[in-house]
């Protein structure tokens, strides 16, 4: 009997969620896009975990290798802890648990390894901001992005970058001029164009067929529109590449949500953004927005202050924006987004809600009790007061 190979089932199941996304169409009494996503359970990875040398936190991204039946993240240690680096791990969802405190059982570190510049040399601190990252089997590369940065003495430019799985560099992808960042700051000024600081390539996500790789902004550029706030959300933008030549594709605006919660202060910070996106069709996505709100003036926030919800994102009727250095002014069909599940929702086994991390990646992961999973990593941010967190979900229809 011929063995159908894991990629193959995977393919199949993703195919499977697009058709059933595509099947549920506004109006018909099903907001959940098709299918729903049902709590498995979750982990923790204590802080200041050290493995091989080097500090467990910062995970930044998810992306499960079913050939392999392991996964691999991004650190966005900017080379301060230790030097930029990806890990390979395994998780054992069938340990997973619904509890106010888990421990780390099932999730085992496997590698590390260091990212390179294209000279071979590691990168020097502050020199890097390892964000997005997925792994491309078909090829053996694995695709990374930086953040770039928008200081006030170091100016970088966001990237997309191709590496072979020791680290070495590969390539770089084509970005578009108009993200580079130019001018203050802040980005509050006349002539401020490109990337918000910190508000970039956050993301990235490859196409089924594997030919495209997408990345998106966690807000929009400054030409294109304020950040995230109380009263309005943001227009990011999400840029595909051909992988084949590295050019840049096709580009979508996607609107993120308004910030979840009113700081208690008026300086108080608050953000939302686009933090990452896994494709499950035809340029269709389960898409994170991870909201955050120091001290929120309001009841009902999350106790750690993260507000995460996930999407069923449709770009398939969305205008193609690409070659505009802006959007403002134009009038454009933005991605399709259907809320699939709002993480402060979810409840432990003894009642208590889930704690939510600073969620920052997602992946389809295997088939578990027959069906197949979503999982999430939290970012930590390397303090002791946030979480290093998996969550395990499984896709079930609507």
């Amino acid at each position: 009997m011929r063995r159908i190979p894991l990629s193959a089932i995977a393919l199949a199941a993703s195919l499977a969620i697009a058709a059933a996304c595509a099947a549920a169409q506004p109006g018909n009494g099903n907001e959940h896009g098709g299918f729903r996503l049902n709590y498995i359970g979750h982990q923790l990875v204590p802080n200041k975990t050290r493995f091989n040398g080097t500090t467990i936190g910062g995970l930044s991204s998810l992306d499960y290798d079913s050939a392999s039946d392991r996964y691999i993240t991004v650190s966005d240690d900017r080379s301060n802890i230790n030097t930029a680096r990806f890990y390979q791990l395994s998780l054992d969802l069938a340990l997973f648990t619904r509890s106010v405190a888990p421990g780390m059982e099932g999730v085992v570190f496997h590698s590390v390894t260091t990212i390179q510049q294209p000279d071979g040399s590691a990168f020097k601190s502050g020199t890097v901001d390892p964000e997005g990252l997925r792994f491309d089997r078909a090829r053996n590369k694995i695709y990374w992005s930086d953040e770039g940065q928008r200081g006030i003495v170091r100016i970088r430019n966001p990237a997309v970058r191709e590496m072979n799985p020791d680290g070495s560099h590969s390539r770089d992808f084509s970005v578009p001029y108009y993200y580079y960042p130019r001018g203050s700051r802040l980005g509050i000024f006349p002539g401020d164009r490109g990337v918000y600081s910190n508000l970039a390539f956050e993301s990235l996500a490859l196409s089924i067929d594997r030919n495209i790789l997408y990345t998106a902004t966690e807000n929009g550029l400054i030409q294109d529109a304020p950040p995230a706030n109380i009263v309005t959300g943001s227009r990011s933008r999400i840029l595909s590449f051909d992988i084949a030549s590295g050019a840049s594709g096709a580009e979508y605006v996607y609107n993120v949500d308004p910030v979840a919660f009113i700081p208690a202060s008026i300086v108080g910070f608050a953000t939302n953004g686009l933090t990452d996106f896994v494709a499950i069709g035809d340029r269709q996505f389960i898409t994170i927005e991870r909201a955050f709100t120091l001290d929120a003036l309001l009841p009902g926030s999350n106790s750690t202050g993260y507000t995460i919800h996930l999407y069923y994102a449709d770009a398939r009727n969305a205008t193609d924006i690409s070659g505009m250095p802006t959007i403002a002014g134009f009038s454009v069909m933005p991605v399709r987004k259907t809320l699939l599940l709002d993480l402060s929702e979810l409840k432990n086994d003894d009642g208590s809600a889930l704690a939510q991390g600073n969620i920052e990646g997602i992946t389809l992961g295997p088939i578990f009790n027959g069906k197949r999973t979503v999982i999430l990593v939290a970012d930590n941010n390397f303090s002791r007061s946030q979480l290093t967190q998996f969550i395990a979900f499984e896709i079930s229809p609507e």
